[in-house]
């Protein structure tokens, strides 16, 4: 069974289905995944070296502080080149920023964004700078294994799933590979509050809600849960429900929807004013546009 039949597959148990984001949203791993991990592989295998400031920063900006965090690492690969090919300060220091096209040509027809699709398309191609960007991500989640362990979910986290647990379905829906999400989850013992894990290899985190949920439960009776622009795109390209878990106010966001967005989720109070209150405050977090633009 391919990863979009799996999730095609799965039944209504529940009258509710809730999908949960994990990095950066039930677990605070972004930031120690994405410096630690991310952006020092980043800067070695794309030779970034000469502008490793830069690269920092602009790799920080866009998966941490802009409204493409979360975003899927190969995505982040392009935004980042992108943004770094427009910086004064590499045609100040005459550093050629390297071009991503086959990446994004790669991105633009591939939707389930992963190693073993990447892998595959290497193989077929044969391209250079494809191979360093498989290789790269490879190193990546080498060293999230070793280094991202003993994290626990946020405050109020296990709280929502036990007042959850036997009313709605729940799902995680992330672009972190799925044997980490596996790790974490099983990890802290609270995998057993889902009725399955989607990473990037299962598609999109629209394509997720899309074939796990949509048309199988009513739209005001799905919400998803995320700390991202993406989790908010997903849930309103679906057309269902979307609680934000605000960055840098988690544990408040995880409190707040503990003592109040359940229960108007359940109570079918949720939708309307007090959703899009949630979403204005949400919008005020992360900016489109880097300062040094």
């Amino acid at each position: 069974m391919n990863p979009q039949e799996q999730l095609l597959a799965l039944k209504p148990e529940k009258e509710f289905f809730i999908g949960i984001d994990s990095d950066g949203c039930a677990f605070d791993t972004m930031e120690i995944k994405q410096k630690e991990c991310f952006c020092p592989n980043f800067i070695k295998y794309f030779r970034m070296q000469p502008v490793s400031k830069y690269a920092r920063e602009t790799w920080e900006f866009v998966n941490l502080y802009s409204t493409n965090r979360g975003c899927n690492r190969f995505l982040a690969v392009n935004e980042t080149l992108r943004l770094l090919a427009i910086r004064p300060e590499m045609k100040a220091r005459n550093f050629t920023v390297p071009s991503a096209a086959p990446l994004i040509e790669w991105t633009k027809k591939e939707t389930k964004l992963g190693n073993p699709a990447l892998k595959k398309y290497a193989a077929e191609i044969n391209d250079p700078f494809i191979t360093q960007t498989l290789e790269w991500s490879l190193k990546v989640n080498e060293d999230i294994e070793k280094m991202v362990f003993g994290i626990t979910p946020f405050p109020f986290v296990k709280e929502c799933l036990e007042k959850i647990k036997s009313i709605a379905d729940v799902m995680v829906v992330s672009q972190t590979p799925f044997e980490a999400l596996k790790r974490e989850w099983e990890e802290n013992r609270i995998d057993n509050y889902l009725r399955m894990i989607a990473g990037q290899e299962h598609g999109t985190k629209s394509e997720h809600l899309k074939y796990a949920a949509r048309g199988k439960y009513p739209d005001d009776k799905i919400l998803m849960i995320g700390d991202a622009n993406g989790d908010l795109k997903a849930a309103k390209s679906n057309g269902v429900l979307f609680f934000p878990v605000n960055p840098g106010k988690e544990e408040e966001s995880w409190e707040k929807l503990y003592n109040e967005g359940l229960d108007r989720f359940f109570g079918r109070r949720y939708k309307g004013a007090y959703e899009e209150e949630l979403i204005k405050e949400f919008e005020t977090y992360l900016p489109e546009h880097p300062h040094w633009k």
